[in-house]
Protein backbone atom coordinates (compact mmCIF):
# COMPACT_ATOMS: atom_id res chain seq x y z
CA UNK A 1 0.00 0.00 0.00
CA UNK A 2 1.16 3.39 -0.33
CA UNK A 3 -0.24 6.00 1.61
CA UNK A 4 -0.18 9.98 0.82
CA UNK A 5 -1.11 12.70 2.37
CA UNK A 6 -2.23 15.85 0.43
CA UNK A 7 -2.68 19.18 1.99
CA UNK A 8 -5.89 20.61 1.36
CA UNK A 9 -7.08 17.44 -0.47
CA UNK A 10 -7.33 14.89 1.85
CA UNK A 11 -5.53 11.55 1.37
CA UNK A 12 -4.50 8.42 -0.53
CA UNK A 13 -4.47 4.63 0.39
CA UNK A 14 -3.69 2.81 -2.98
CA UNK A 15 -3.53 -0.69 -3.10
CA UNK A 16 -3.90 -1.26 -7.18
CA UNK A 17 -1.76 0.38 -9.99
CA UNK A 18 -3.64 -0.12 -13.08
CA UNK A 19 -2.27 0.35 -16.35
CA UNK A 20 -2.48 0.86 -20.25
CA UNK A 21 0.25 -1.15 -22.30
CA UNK A 22 1.27 -0.09 -25.25
CA UNK A 23 1.20 3.64 -25.55
CA UNK A 24 1.72 4.00 -21.89
CA UNK A 25 4.43 0.97 -21.28
CA UNK A 26 5.42 -0.39 -24.58
CA UNK A 27 6.19 1.28 -28.16
CA UNK A 28 4.99 -1.10 -30.94
CA UNK A 29 4.77 -3.96 -28.28
CA UNK A 30 8.11 -3.53 -26.71
CA UNK A 31 8.33 -2.54 -22.84
CA UNK A 32 10.01 1.19 -22.66
CA UNK A 33 13.37 1.02 -21.36
CA UNK A 34 13.28 1.42 -17.48
CA UNK A 35 9.81 0.16 -16.93
CA UNK A 36 10.49 -3.64 -15.89
CA UNK A 37 12.62 -2.39 -12.86
CA UNK A 38 9.93 -0.01 -11.56
CA UNK A 39 7.30 -2.11 -12.36
CA UNK A 40 9.13 -4.84 -9.99
CA UNK A 41 9.58 -2.22 -7.35
CA UNK A 42 5.88 -1.12 -7.07
CA UNK A 43 4.77 -4.54 -7.22
CA UNK A 44 5.98 -4.31 -3.46
CA UNK A 45 3.86 -1.83 -2.34
CA UNK A 46 0.62 -2.55 -5.06
CA UNK A 47 -1.08 -4.75 -6.91
CA UNK A 48 -0.11 -4.49 -10.76
CA UNK A 49 -2.88 -4.77 -13.55
CA UNK A 50 -1.97 -4.33 -17.19
CA UNK A 51 -4.98 -3.98 -19.34
CA UNK A 52 -4.26 -4.38 -23.05
CA UNK A 53 -5.81 -5.34 -26.67
CA UNK A 54 -2.81 -6.90 -26.97
CA UNK A 55 -2.55 -4.80 -30.74
CA UNK A 56 1.48 -6.54 -31.45
CA UNK A 57 0.64 -9.89 -29.57
CA UNK A 58 3.45 -9.62 -27.52
CA UNK A 59 1.96 -8.31 -24.76
CA UNK A 60 2.03 -12.01 -22.62
CA UNK A 61 5.73 -12.97 -23.84
CA UNK A 62 6.69 -9.22 -22.59
CA UNK A 63 5.38 -9.50 -19.34
CA UNK A 64 6.43 -12.94 -18.68
CA UNK A 65 8.18 -13.02 -15.18
CA UNK A 66 6.86 -9.79 -14.13
CA UNK A 67 4.79 -9.51 -11.23
CA UNK A 68 1.41 -8.10 -12.26
CA UNK A 69 -1.49 -9.37 -13.44
CA UNK A 70 -2.19 -8.81 -17.45
CA UNK A 71 -5.90 -9.04 -18.91
CA UNK A 72 -6.30 -9.00 -22.66
CA UNK A 73 -9.82 -7.06 -23.54
CA UNK A 74 -11.34 -7.34 -26.48
CA UNK A 75 -10.96 -4.89 -29.49
CA UNK A 76 -14.36 -2.90 -28.89
CA UNK A 77 -15.63 -1.48 -25.47
CA UNK A 78 -12.19 -1.21 -24.40
CA UNK A 79 -12.94 2.01 -22.32
CA UNK A 80 -15.67 0.54 -20.41
CA UNK A 81 -13.85 -2.97 -19.78
CA UNK A 82 -11.36 -0.81 -18.02
CA UNK A 83 -13.12 1.13 -15.89
CA UNK A 84 -15.29 -1.84 -14.68
CA UNK A 85 -11.64 -3.45 -13.65
CA UNK A 86 -10.87 -0.57 -11.63
CA UNK A 87 -14.47 -0.29 -10.37
CA UNK A 88 -14.21 -4.01 -9.07
CA UNK A 89 -10.90 -3.59 -7.14
CA UNK A 90 -12.13 0.05 -5.81
CA UNK A 91 -11.72 3.25 -7.43
CA UNK A 92 -11.18 4.47 -4.01
CA UNK A 93 -7.97 2.38 -3.96
CA UNK A 94 -6.50 2.57 -7.20
CA UNK A 95 -4.30 4.61 -9.27
CA UNK A 96 -4.36 4.41 -13.39
CA UNK A 97 -1.85 5.17 -15.83
CA UNK A 98 -2.39 5.63 -19.48
CA UNK A 99 -2.40 7.33 -22.43
CA UNK A 100 -4.93 6.68 -24.96
CA UNK A 101 -8.59 8.01 -25.17
CA UNK A 102 -9.65 4.03 -24.10
CA UNK A 103 -7.84 5.05 -20.73
CA UNK A 104 -10.11 8.25 -20.20
CA UNK A 105 -13.17 6.36 -17.99
CA UNK A 106 -10.77 4.71 -16.04
CA UNK A 107 -8.25 7.56 -14.99
CA UNK A 108 -11.60 9.34 -14.40
CA UNK A 109 -12.86 6.43 -12.07
CA UNK A 110 -9.65 6.42 -10.22
CA UNK A 111 -8.48 7.41 -6.61
CA UNK A 112 -5.32 8.89 -8.63
CA UNK A 113 -5.15 9.12 -12.78
CA UNK A 114 -2.06 10.09 -14.30
CA UNK A 115 -1.54 10.26 -17.83
CA UNK A 116 1.43 10.20 -19.51
CA UNK A 117 2.80 11.68 -23.09
CA UNK A 118 4.88 8.82 -24.35
CA UNK A 119 6.17 7.59 -27.83
CA UNK A 120 2.49 7.08 -29.65
CA UNK A 121 1.65 11.19 -27.76
CA UNK A 122 -1.81 11.36 -25.32
CA UNK A 123 -5.07 11.71 -25.95
CA UNK A 124 -6.91 14.99 -25.03
CA UNK A 125 -9.57 13.30 -23.46
CA UNK A 126 -6.87 11.10 -21.49
CA UNK A 127 -5.00 14.26 -20.41
CA UNK A 128 -8.48 16.03 -19.61
CA UNK A 129 -9.50 13.14 -17.57
CA UNK A 130 -6.54 12.69 -15.45
CA UNK A 131 -5.28 14.23 -12.33
CA UNK A 132 -1.36 14.44 -12.89
CA UNK A 133 0.32 14.81 -16.64
CA UNK A 134 3.60 13.43 -16.58
CA UNK A 135 5.96 13.30 -19.83
CA UNK A 136 6.82 9.70 -19.94
CA UNK A 137 6.01 6.28 -17.98
CA UNK A 138 8.96 7.00 -16.50
CA UNK A 139 8.58 9.60 -14.11
CA UNK A 140 4.80 8.30 -13.51
CA UNK A 141 6.18 5.22 -12.17
CA UNK A 142 8.72 7.67 -10.31
CA UNK A 143 5.82 9.85 -8.73
CA UNK A 144 4.67 6.21 -6.92
CA UNK A 145 7.88 5.37 -6.18
CA UNK A 146 8.55 8.53 -4.49
CA UNK A 147 5.24 10.09 -2.92
CA UNK A 148 6.59 12.89 -1.99
CA UNK A 149 6.78 14.61 -5.36
CA UNK A 150 2.92 14.03 -5.72
CA UNK A 151 2.16 16.24 -2.64
CA UNK A 152 4.31 18.71 -3.98
CA UNK A 153 2.37 18.42 -7.16
CA UNK A 154 -1.49 17.80 -5.49
CA UNK A 155 -1.51 20.17 -2.60
CA UNK A 156 -3.94 23.16 -2.50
Amino acid sequence: MIEIAIPGDGSFRLNYLVMDYNGTLACNGILLEGVTDRLAALARQLSVYILTADTFGTAGAVLAGLPCTVHILPQVGQNHAKMAIVTQLGRGETVCIGNGRNDKLMLQAAALGIAIIGPEGAAADAVQAADIVAPSIQVALDLLLHPLRLVATLRS
